[in-house]
């Protein structure tokens, strides 16, 4: 790499590191799974338990979720250096984000031995919606992408070192402790690095085997975490079986036969037919261009407004790099394989698309789209000046972006995060002493978590684990498979009927939204959100 490359690589790094940094702390609102990843760490370090109680787990329990546990690890030394703060919980993914950036750079170039492709792939994903959007925060998949990214590079490092297979091995069995998608996504991943690069691997069958073994050991601790059936009952939540409408179909197809119990009727409509149907549409999905170029997937949390996963101008790149890849596919055998197979675990679900859950499938788009763009300055090299056009639109529209992100997503999806609670954290910690009880709305998610997160029990900074873990109850699962937690100490989190509950609950704060607290109620404070957005209402009882 010769000196002019190595500043490229360096400032493509250095503009990661920045655009996942800035206002990491505060922006956006810190959510209810962040804060259960900070608090379920800071509860490890406090009492060697999570917040129910459960010694070192693989998967947290959490809101009966079971969330994979190795984003809570490596978030937990910088709870114990930073303390319990939004910071600790984001630094890691915004770190791990950036090395992506670095990383894919090493794998675009022993994939391709393109110095240039490999440059315009990593500055892609360091600008990339869909990349950044789930480095600015606490979010496993970034992990689960990395480990994979980085697992890969060392597999193709290893077809000429052999000692790299180990490391490779070791990167993409971690991915799977890291995000539940992961255990779908990396073993059709390795079985077609298996299938394409078999010839190279037959050479050295021994180092393979021992790699192997090592990633069954590793596995072993998962593997008995997954015979328990409340750490599979999530995912079959969310699942596509859990989804009754395929069913429906069936039983509604039959009866438009003359005789709903034919053979033919029996053939043409069932299961593996509805259910595969369902799942081929919820692959597709993922390529349709309303996803990728202009509104993402209809999770408010996933997305910023009307923008998509990709930039606008990526439609271009993409098929401009398709129609250039169909010329020579050999090439680019993995590069389309892991595009084929990235949306594959979101598909098996019924929300769908679903930028999070497909989160690895922006490694191969941006590195088509990387190809695009070198094809299309390949093409026009004897028209320079028609480079600073090309590199005006790649700018608008990641101008665009960064507007939409700052200046429009806090306000047009106040809902997205926990924004507020911060705010009434800090009222009643002034002010929770003077109540023998204190009644918040449950309308917004999870509000116990954020409370615990930001230590609003009114008489230290923060609420011991302990105290907590011995006095709480989960809730049983609601038709989305979470739990939460109703009481602990003399919070108590419901919807707020306000007639009923207040001649029950003298000398009470009750907290509810502008919607549940009447007018004329006796409101003590108005609590708003970093965006300005009123969310709790504090009556005084």
């Amino acid at each position: 790499m010769n000196f002019v490359n190595k500043l490229f690589i360096w400032l493509i790094v250095l503009l990661a590191f920045v655009l996942r940094f800035y206002r990491l702390a505060d922006y956006p609102a810190l959510n209810a799974d962040e804060a259960a990843i900070g608090y379920n760490a800071y509860s490890l370090i406090e009492t060697g338990k999570d917040e129910h109680g459960n010694p070192w787990p693989i998967h947290f329990q959490s809101f009966n979720d079971f969330k994979p546990g190795l984003y809570f690890y490596l978030v937990l030394p910088f709870v114990k250096v930073l303390g319990l703060t939004e910071l600790a919980v984001r630094i890691p993914g915004a770190l791990i984000g950036v090395l992506t950036v670095f990383v894919l750079y090493f794998l675009v170039k022993e994939l391709f031995k393109n110095e240039r492709l490999a440059l315009v792939s990593s500055l892609f994903l360091a600008i990339s919606p869909w990349h950044l959007h789930f480095s600015r925060g606490g979010w496993e998949v970034n992990l689960a992408t990395f480990l994979i990214v980085l697992g890969v590079w060392l597999f193709l490092k290893a077809l000429e070192k052999p000692k790299y297979y180990i490391f490779s091995v070791i990167s993409v069995t971690l991915s799977l402790y890291a995000y539940h998608a992961a255990r779908i996504i990396v073993p059709l991943l390795g079985f077609g690095l298996l299938v394409i690069y078999w010839r190279q691997l037959t050479k050295n069958i021994k180092t393979l085997l021992l790699a192997a073994a090592v990633g069954v050991v590793l596995l072993f601790p998962l593997a008995r975490d997954m015979t328990k059936g409340a750490v599979v009952s999530r995912a079959a939540g969310v699942g596509l079986f859990a989804d009754t409408g395929p069913l429906s179909r069936i039983n509604e197809q039959r009866g438009e036969h003359s005789d709903f119990q034919s053979l033919g009727a029996k053939l043409l409509h069932n299961k593996a037919v509805n259910y595969g149907l369902a799942f081929a549409q919820n692959w597709a999905e993922h390529f349709w261009g309303e996803f990728l170029f202009l509104s993402g997937d209809d999770i408010q949390r996933n997305k910023v407004p009307e923008t998509g996963v990709l930039y606008l101008i990526e439609l271009v790149f993409l098929a401009v790099g398709l129609f250039a890849i169909a010329k020579n596919t050999k090439s680019w055998s993995l590069t389309l394989w892991w595009l084929l197979i990235a949306p594959v675990a979101a598909a098996l679900t019924f929300q769908s698309p679903h930028a999070l859950r497909a989160q690895n499938m922006v490694i191969p788009l941006t590195i088509i789209s990387a190809f695009g763009l070198t094809t299309v300055l390949s093409w026009v090299k004897e028209r320079k000046v028609l480079y600073p056009i090309i590199a005006l639109a790649i700018v608008l529209g990641f101008a665009r972006y960064l507007h939409m992100y700052y200046v429009h997503m806090a306000k047009e999806y106040p809902f997205s995060s926990q924004y507020g609670v911060k705010e009434l954290t800090a009222y009643v910690k002034e002010n929770g002493d003077r109540y023998q009880k204190i009644w918040i709305t449950d309308r917004y998610d999870q509000p116990y978590i954020l409370l615990l997160f930001y230590g609003a029990d009114g008489y230290s900074l923060k609420f011991s684990p302990e105290k907590f873990q011995s006095g709480h109850v989960l809730t049983p699962r609601d038709r989305f498979g979470f739990s939460t937690v109703r009481d602990f100490d003399k919070f108590h989190f419901e919807t707020v009927d306000f007639d009923k509950i207040r001649p029950a609950n003298p000398n009470a704060l009750i907290v509810g939204t502008d919607e549940e607290i009447p007018a004329e109620a006796n409101i003590v404070k108005k609590i708003y959100g970093s965006n300005g957005y009123l969310y709790f209402e504090a009556v005084a009882n």
